[in-house]
């Protein structure tokens, strides 16, 4: 999955996205980092010397992991999909780091689903540089909630030659085009996307 697709799709946006690459598979996610050295928080850590700080290589864990659940990497019931906007981080346990990363570095970074039980989704996720392993986290929590598509009927019967002139006219959340993050819906019916079990602020 290239960059343009992961931007696409996810909440966070550069200047502060830190995955060039990913890809998901059904068990786990990888993804790539090569630090520029033009971050903007590489301008005071360190002064004349600058080092990735530990948080942010843990901000490229997490945002590896909303990815892996925007992707559908925890199974959901028919008809739902993860809801971008409702993803937040809200724990890290088990963090090590093993070796300092600076500009010119390429962080390789993967998570796997430990357990997930919504709101919340654990992974476990480790960085390495070249065969140095960089940083691990043994436990990192997400919330997340669902959106649930609601199908209604068409008003009317009408005719085939009808529904197809309805669904070439239809904006694009009507035809199964969706946008990203969005669950699609058969030509002639029209969706109404609803937040579910979303935790409180």
């Amino acid at each position: 999955m290239p960059i343009e697709q992961i931007a696409a799709v996810m909440p966070i946006q550069p200047p502060f996205l830190f995955l060039n690459e990913a890809s998901i598979s059904s068990h786990a996610a990888q993804g790539k980092y090569k630090i520029t050295g033009q971050e903007f928080f590489l301008q005071g850590h360190f002064k004349d010397n600058p080092v990735m700080p530990a948080s942010m290589m843990l901000e490229a864990l997490g945002q590896l992991g909303v990815l892996a659940l925007i992707e559908g990497i925890i199974p959901a019931e028919a008809g739902r999909v993860v809801d971008p906007k409702t993803i937040f981080f809200t724990s890290c346990e088990g963090v090590r780091c093993h070796r300092v990363c600076k500009p010119g570095d390429v962080l390789t970074l993967s998570v796997k689903p430990k357990r997930a039980k919504m709101p919340l989704a654990t992974f476990e996720g480790l960085i390495r540089v070249g065969q140095e392993k960089a940083a691990v986290a043994e436990e990192i929590t997400l919330t997340f909630g669902y959106l649930e598509a609601v199908a209604t009927p068409p008003a009317a019967e009408t005719g085939v030659g009808a529904l197809d002139a309805a669904a070439a006219s239809a904006p694009a959340s009507a035809t199964g085009k969706a946008s990203a993050g969005s669950p699609a819906v058969t030509p002639g019916q029209a969706a109404a996307f609803v937040q579910v079990g979303v935790m409180p602020a």
